[in-house]
């Protein structure tokens, strides 16, 4: 298969629309035109896992973008581990934010290990929606000027097409001297029936769609609006908050979690004035992979009195412990290499033909000892 195949998997599994602005994902390296049959998933792209890539003959998801901000030269003193990849001729795919926002990613993984019921993103997704584009049109004209706003790229809404809405009104204009209107006459004040049709419009497409509205049209000076959307996709966003199925101590949540992602250690930051901090119950928790220690508030906000999270500064720490919001730290990517293995079984459905590996050499770069 080519690499553009297992880009659009992936891009199906975590769209690259649902990353943060400042983040950098999708194919950063390679030809999508080149042919693979093994992806290796890591969290980082090291010296170490190129290595096991290359002996793979590999395309790889390294979850961190190896290429973060614009690079000034591509050079091995500069970029050492991109270049190698470019000059091995593999192609290196990044998820990061995507996949921390998009349903069953991440965040959903994490929340798994704390065994939360039904969870729903502790910081909702809020992304570009496209425009939606309005135009005042005459019922004699509405079908004629409809298809050629659909022919044009506009009314797509998930998998439907030829999506639009008309309402019913009056318009009144008064012409002046040299016009020619399609109703009445130049001079007098003049009054017709009219349809508003409003149809979503990709932001790309929104200036073509405009010329073949005003082409169709039989008004020499149709009215069309051009309104931004946003939208807010369901079950996307940062983080992830929810309910236990019972409640639990602090000390068997801990243990839980630390079962699950495999761990000996975890920094624990408890509310202990008021006595054992272990010993407090928890029914409501929250949780956001990697360096997200300032989204305590968020949690705290919901609810939450546990909050799980890779990282956070000592005095997040300090705030949410007098908060009365415990706070357990895997380690940044120890928080997101969890959600690997959920990823390659998702890949092992959607695109058979292709071998998934889990990086062996991939590991967090702190070890507590």
């Amino acid at each position: 298969m080519k690499v553009s195949q297992v880009v659009d998997t992936l891009g199906k599994i975590a769209p690259p629309r649902l990353a943060a602005e400042w983040d950098n994902v999708g194919l950063l390296i390679g030809d999508d035109e080149a042919s693979v049959g093994k992806l290796l998933l890591c969290i980082d792209l090291t010296e170490a896992v190129l290595a096991e890539a290359v002996a793979a003959k590999a395309m790889v998801m390294a979850y961190h973008p190896v290429i973060f901000k614009p690079l000034p030269r591509l050079t091995a003193r500069e970029a050492p581990v991109a270049y190698a990849a470019a000059r091995q001729g593999l192609a290196v795919y990044a998820m990061h934010t995507a996949l921390d926002a998009a349903p069953g990613g991440t965040n959903d993984v994490l929340a798994g290990t704390m065994g939360l019921s039904d969870p729903r993103p502790l910081e909702p997704t809020v992304s570009d929606g496209g425009c939606k584009v309005v135009v005042f049109v005459g019922p004699d004209d509405v079908a004629r000027v409809a298809d050629a706003a659909f022919d044009a790229g506009a009314g797509h809404i998930g998998h439907y097409e030829r999506c639009a809405f008309f309402s019913h009104g009056i318009g009144t204009f008064l012409g002046g001297q040299g016009t020619h209107p399609a109703v009445g006459a130049p001079g007098r004040q003049e009054a017709s029936e009219e349809l508003r049709l409003e149809i979503v419009v990709p932001r790309s497409r929104v200036a073509g769609v405009c010329s073949a509205v005003r082409a169709a049209h039989s008004y020499e000076t149709p009215a069309i609006d051009v309104y931004p959307l946003n939208q807010a996709p369901e079950g996307c966003g940062m983080g992830r908050v929810g309910r236990l199925d019972r409640p639990v101590t602090v000390e068997t949540l801990v243990r839980r979690v630390k079962q699950a992602a495999g761990l000996k250690r975890a920094l624990l930051a408890a509310d202990g004035l008021t006595g054992d901090g272990k010993g407090k119950l928890v029914s409501l928790a929250a949780c956001c992979a990697g360096s997200c220690g300032a989204s305590w508030r968020a949690a705290h906000a919901a609810g939450a009195t546990f909050y799980l999270t890779g990282e956070m500064r000592h005095h997040d720490a300090l705030a949410a412990a007098a908060a009365g919001v415990t706070c357990l730290c895997l380690g940044h990517s120890n928080s997101e290499r969890l959600a690997l293995k959920r990823l390659a079984e998702r890949l092992a459905v959607l695109s058979p033909r292709l071998e998934v590996l889990l990086s062996q050499t991939d590991r967090d770069p702190f070890e507590i000892v």
